[in-house]
C-alpha cells in the first residue's frame, strides 16, 4: 500500500514539500518517492527483502520517513524504536524482532540512498496481508510487545481517518506531534501522504518551539497528547502569540482533564476532540465530536469512529457483554486492529479472543448518551475495603474541581482497608492547592464514599512515560518518598 500511495502522491503533489526538517530543509513528494526507491534498491541488493526486518532507531526526521517507505518498497518490515528509550529499553525491542539491519542515523540513510541510486526499483507482488511495520507498546508494565500491521490494517486506518480521499493540491501545514516510531505516525503515514500536506518536524517536542512554529506557518490544527496541550498553555509566551490559525485540537492518549479541555478551548479559541485508541488498535478507536456538549467533551472519550465497534465485556473471564452503565473491559473491533504480537502467540491469543475483537486491557462503561467513559487499566484497579476502585473514574470527577489542573489516583497499602486511594494533584494555583476535605466534598455527590480519596498530595507535575502517558509506577515511587507539599 505505501509504495503505491507515495508514487501517486508524487504524481499529484510532486514539488510540494512533504516534510520540512527542523533546520528548514524541505523534502518534496517527488524526492521522497525517488529517494525511498533508491534506498529500497540498496536494501534488495544487500539481500534485505520480503519478510526481513529493518530496525529504525534514528530521530524523527525526513530521513526516517525515507527509510520507512524504502523498507516498505523492498517488501521488508520496519520496526521503529523510540530514540527516547534508554539503551537497554531499545535493545529489548531489537531483541524481540532480530532485525537484519538497524539504521540509527540520517548518514546511514544517505549512504543507502546513494548506493541504490541508478538501480532498478524492486517490484513487489500485490499482497494485502504482507506485514509492513511493527509498532512497540510502551512496556510500562513489563517488556514491550511488537504489534504487527499489514497493508490491510494500514488501508483501514486510512479509510477511518480520511475516507480514502486525496488532497486538492492546496498545501496544509501540519506538525508531527509524536515520535515517528509511535502508532500515531506509523500507521497514519499513508493518509498524511494522501492529503498533500507539508509536515514540519522538530528535533524534540518543546512547548515554546511548537508555539513559534504554529504562529509562523499558521498551523490550522495541533495534535498530541493531553500533557503536551497542558505544557503549551503553561508556556510564558502563549498569550503573546498569534494562534488564531489553530482551529482544532486533536488530543490522543486517553482522557484529558476537564479543566484542561475547558482552558484549551477558551485560550486557543479552538475546538477540542479527545481520541481514545491504543497501539494494538492501529491508533483508531473513539473520539469526542469537535462541537460536543459539556458532558461528552469533559467526561467521556466519545463514540466509535468510522467502522470501529466497541463492546464492554465482563472481567471475570466469561467475556460476555455487560449492561450499558456497568464497568467492564473495553473491546474494540475494526479492520485496523493489529494482526498480533511479533513472536508471542500466547499474548496474541489473549489480546485477540476471536471474531476480530481486541481486548484493550482498559476498563470503561457506555453511558446513557452512548459515549465511552474510561475507568482505567484493568491492572490499575485497586480494592478498598472489599470494593473495586477504578482510578480513572475518580480522576474524571476530581479533575473538574476548579483548583485542580491535573490529577492521578494511585493506591497505598493499608493494614485495615487493604488499599487506600491517594490523589496526586497538580494545583491550578500552586499557592492555593485544594485540601482533602474540599475534594471529598466536591466529589461526594458523584462518587460512592469508598471511591473518594483518602489522602491528597500536591506535586509540581505528574511523571510521564516516553509515550507521554502518566507513569503510575514512577508516581507511586514519588509518593512513597513523601514529596514536598503533602497534605
Amino acid at each position: 500500500m505505501i509504495p503505491e500511495v507515495v508514487a501517486e502522491a508524487a504524481r499529484r503533489f510532486g514539488p510540494t514539500a512533504a516534510f520540512v526538517d527542523a533546520d528548514g530543509t524541505p523534502l518534496s513528494y517527488a524526492d521522497l518517492d525517488a529517494r525511498s526507491s533508491a534506498l529500497a534498491a540498496a536494501l534488495r541488493a544487500s539481500g534485505i527483502g520480503e519478510g526481513a526486518v529493518v530496525g529504525l532507531t534514528l530521530p524523527s526526521t525526513a530521513a526516517y520517513v525515507v527509510a520507512y517507505i524504502g523498507a516498505a518498497k523492498a517488501g521488508a518490515i520496519t520496526a521503529g524504536i523510540n530514540p527516547r528509550l534508554t539503551g537497554p529499553e531499545q535493545q529489548a525491542c531489537i531483541d524481540i524482532v532480530d532485525p537484519a539491519l538497524v539504521i540509527s542515523s540520517a548518514d546511514e540513510v544517505e549512504r543507502l540512498v546513494v548506493d541504490g541510486a541508478g538501480r532498478s526499483r524492486p517490484e513487489l507482488t500485490e499482497d494485502i496481508d504482507r506485514p509492513v511495520v511493527v509498532v512497540f507498546t510502551s512496556g510500562t508494565t513489563g517488556l514491550p510487545r511488537g504489534a504487527i500491521f499489514t497493508n490491510r490494517q494500514l488501508a483501514a486506518v486510512t479509510r477511518i481517518d480520511v475516507a480514502d480521499r486525496w488532497g486538492d493540491g492546496s498545501t496544509m501545514p501540519m506538525l508531527a506531534g509524536t515520535q515517528f516510531a509511535h502508532v500515531g505516525f506509523t500507521t497514519k503515514l499513508p493518509w498524511y501522504l494522501r492529503l498533500g500536506s507539508t509536515t514540519h518536524l522538530l528535533p524534540r517536542w518543546r512547548a515554546a518551539d511548537v508555539l513559534e512554529l504554529a504562529e509562523r506557518v499558521r498551523l490550522p490544527m495541533l495534535g498530541g497528547v493531553a500533557a503536551q496541550i497542558a505544557l503549551l498553555l503553561r508556556d510564558p509566551s502563549f498569550d503573546e502569540r498569534d494562534l488564531s490559525s489553530v482551529q482544532q485540537l486533536v488530543v490522543g492518549g486517553g482522557p484529558s482533564a476537564p479543566a484542561l479541555v475547558a482552558e484549551a478551548r477558551r485560550r486557543f479559541g479552538a475546538d477540542y476532540s479527545i481520541r481514545y485508541s491504543s497501539t494494538e488498535s492501529g491508533g483508531v478507536g473513539t473520539g469526542t465530536a469537535f462541537d460536543a456538549d459539556e458532558h461528552e467533551a469533559l467526561e467521556t472519550v466519545g463514540r466509535p469512529r468510522g467502522e470501529v465497534e466497541v463492546e464492554i465485556r465482563s472481567v471475570d473471564g466469561g467475556g460476555e457483554v455487560v449492561t450499558d452503565g456497568e464497568v467492564g473491559e473495553v473491546h474494540l473491533r475494526s479492520g485496523a486492529v493489529m494482526s498480533g504480537y511479533w513472536g508471542d502467540a500466547e499474548a496474541t491469543a489473549h489480546a485477540l479472543p476471536g471474531d476480530g475483537w481486541l481486548r484493550t486491557g482498559d476498563l470503561g462503561r457506555i453511558d446513557e448518551t452512548g459515549c465511552l467513559v474510561l475507568a482505567g487499566r484493568a491492572k490499575e484497579m485497586f480494592i478498598r475495603g472489599g470494593y473495586n476502585v477504578y482510578p480513572m473514574e475518580v480522576e474524571a470527577v476530581l479533575g473538574q474541581h476548579p483548583a485542580v489542573a491535573d490529577v492521578a489516583v494511585v493506591p497505598r497499602p493499608d493494614l485495615v482497608m487493604g488499599e487506600l486511594g491517594v490523589a496526586a494533584i497538580v494545583a491550578a494555583d500552586p499557592a492555593a492547592p485544594p485540601a482533602l476535605a474540599d475534594l471529598r466534598a466536591f466529589a461526594g455527590d458523584r462518587l460512592a464514599s469508598y471511591k473518594l480519596p483518602d489522602d491528597v498530595v500536591v506535586v509540581d507535575e505528574l511523571p510521564l512515560t516516553p509515550g507521554q502517558k502518566i507513569d503510575r509506577k514512577a508516581l507511586t515511587a514519588i509518593l512513597e518518598d513523601g514529596p514536598t507539599g503533602s497534605r
